[in-house]
């Protein structure tokens, strides 16, 4: 498909839908056609026709009409009558498990940045204690769903419907583990260590007690330990039991990026050579994955990028490794990935919008 689509952004008030927005506005294919931006608001806001997008985001206007867009009051009459195509949900998980059903009854496809759509597993989906859990319309929206991540499952998404766009954390990890698990090299028996360290727009835009800058400046802390909602991703998308892993985030004193420190033991003594042919026959088609040769990636190579970094040193007994992933959680951890997602979706180049 080469012709231009028409998007959709509902929620594009957070970190993340203002990232997407830019992405969209930029695009090379959707020149002239910028996206529906609509979203629930009060009446006062409806009355006026919505919410100039600059008012909310500043950053965004510019001298070619961005300036004049708007985000509009939300209906599925409205999406239809602008001819939407493409609807990418920046929503909270409750209220994506309420919107992709009915917009996949209006023909939509839909990119979902929320965990609502990522686990097919009923345990893990658990964490989140969705109150539609177990009815015949979660269970068929589910089985449409197509895990994002283009570096997986690219012929997948090209035909989906629904994609769920993948967890930012995850992404960093199972980016950096799966092809070494899929070619049998880690002992998975001895246990897999994931460290990974992300910046506080990882939280979201609401404030808490714990992003708030008297807690997170000059600090570092762990949280969700052995309770982290993205772990279910890691062994569905890893292929790991929940025995074969510790994943442990930190909150990082800083704006964005994720780095994810990993140990892994193999089965047999692996070279450098040995494994950076592993990544890079894995990654040959997936332009936004970069290997790094000797030197390890930092946080700062792979923000405001939609690259994922992963590096990696062996010991000298060849029979353990430390593998450093980086990506900024924002772009390749989400709005960028969702936009490679549609390219996928669309026929387009993966990369298109993005490098």
């Amino acid at each position: 498909m080469t012709k231009a689509a028409q998007t959709a952004v509902v929620g594009v008030t957070g970190y993340a839908g203002a990232e997407l927005a830019r992405l969209l506005l930029h695009h090379p294919r959707l020149k002239g056609r910028p996206p529906v931006f609509a979203g629930r608001m009060d009446e006062k806001d409806a009355a006026r026709g919505g919410v100039p997008l600059a008012e909310i985001h500043p950053q965004l206007a510019d001298n070619n009409g961005i300036g004049s867009l708007k985000v509009e009051p939300f209906s599925w009459e409205r999406l239809k009558d602008r001819g939407v195509e493409i609807l990418f949900l920046a929503t909270p998980h409750e209220q994506s498990r309420e919107w992709a059903p009915e917009a996949l009854k209006h023909g939509l496809r839909v990119v979902d940045l929320s965990g609502a759509w990522r686990l097919t597993d009923a345990k893990n989906r658990a964490v989140y204690g969705f109150e539609d859990e177990g009815s015949d319309i979660a269970g068929t929206t589910q089985a449409a769903a197509v895990y994002g991540m283009p570096e997986l499952h690219r012929r997948e998404i090209a035909k989906a419907k629904l994609v769920a766009n993948p967890g930012c954390y995850a992404t960093s990890v199972i980016l950096a583990l799966r092809p070494l698990v899929a070619a049998g090299i880690v002992d998975v028996s001895h246990g897999i260590v994931a460290d990974a360290k992300s910046g506080v727009s990882g939280a979201g835009k609401a404030p808490t007690a714990k992003t708030h800058y008297m807690y997170a400046a000059d600090n570092l802390s762990a949280y969700g330990v052995f309770s982290h909602r993205h772990t279910g991703e890691l062994l569905e998308q890893i292929g790991i039991g929940a025995g074969d892993i510790v994943f442990t985030p930190h909150l990082l004193p800083i704006p964005r990026g994720i780095m994810a420190t990993i140990y892994v033991r193999f089965t047999e003594s692996q070279t450098h050579a040995s494994v950076e042919r592993i990544y890079r026959d894995f990654f040959a088609s997936s332009p936004m994955v970069r290997i790094y040769e000797k030197a390890l990636p930092q946080i700062q190579y792979s923000v405001r990028t939609n690259f994922a970094d992963i590096g990696f040193q062996i010991a000298s007994d060849g029979r353990r490794a430390v593998i450093v992933s980086c990506l900024d959680n924002l772009l390749k951890g989400a709005s960028g990935q969702a936009v490679q997602n549609m390219n996928v979706m669309l026929g387009w180049n993966e990369a298109e919008g993005l490098a």
